[in-house]
């Protein structure tokens, strides 16, 4: 993947403002194309992967609450990488322990950021087919229910609100197209 640096904006000072278990806070000050400077605050997330898990005309979603929306949320699973662990590896850990579910064919869709703008999160997004049926063991702070549902299911869970993050709905749409031509 080539890097394009186009209107860069070199670092200056960076700040920390806050460490968290999940995420982090920079303050950064950085010289502008022009010259002049600016503050930028940066949050640092160490990526996460998510998961379109397929069996045959319907696809597994989780239901749980969100604080941050105030409100469930039914979403694809999802889940934040370890440090140092492969994306691949996190996806097949996330699918297992929050479905129950194990595959043997996860293909990379795409990797993606989340909000550019602002963070450096990086999502890995995976399909996984061939569905072999365990035993969810979700964190120990999460609280969900799985539920397989058609694709008509998911988008009038989109116009109701009950998928509405980025990742769900990019899911629901590349599943559409996977459906219509048997590519991703």
């Amino acid at each position: 993947m080539s890097v394009h640096k186009k209107f860069e904006e070199v670092t200056v000072k960076s700040e920390s403002i806050f460490k968290g278990r999940v995420i982090s806070l920079q303050v950064d000050t950085v010289t502008l194309p022009n010259g002049e400077t600016a503050t930028r605050e940066i949050v640092k997330h160490p990526g996460a992967v998510a998961v379109i898990p397929l069996i045959g005309d319907k696809m597994i979603v989780v239901e749980q609450y969100r604080k941050p929306l105030e409100k469930s949320q039914v979403e694809i699973p999802a889940g934040k990488l370890d440090k140092g662990e492969e994306p691949l590896k996190a996806a097949l850990r996330e699918l297992e322990e929050e479905t129950g579910y194990r595959s043997e064919h996860v293909r990379l869709v795409s990797s993606f950021s989340t909000s550019p703008g602002f963070a450096d999160e990086i999502i890995h997004l995976y399909i996984a087919e061939n569905l072999i049926k365990g035993n969810a063991h979700p964190d120990e702070d999460e609280f969900l229910e799985c539920e397989a549902i058609t694709l008509e299911q998911a988008k009038q869970y989109m116009r109701d609100g009950r998928i509405s993050d980025a990742k769900t709905i990019m899911a629901v749409y590349a599943w559409q197209l996977y459906r219509l031509t048997g590519e991703i």
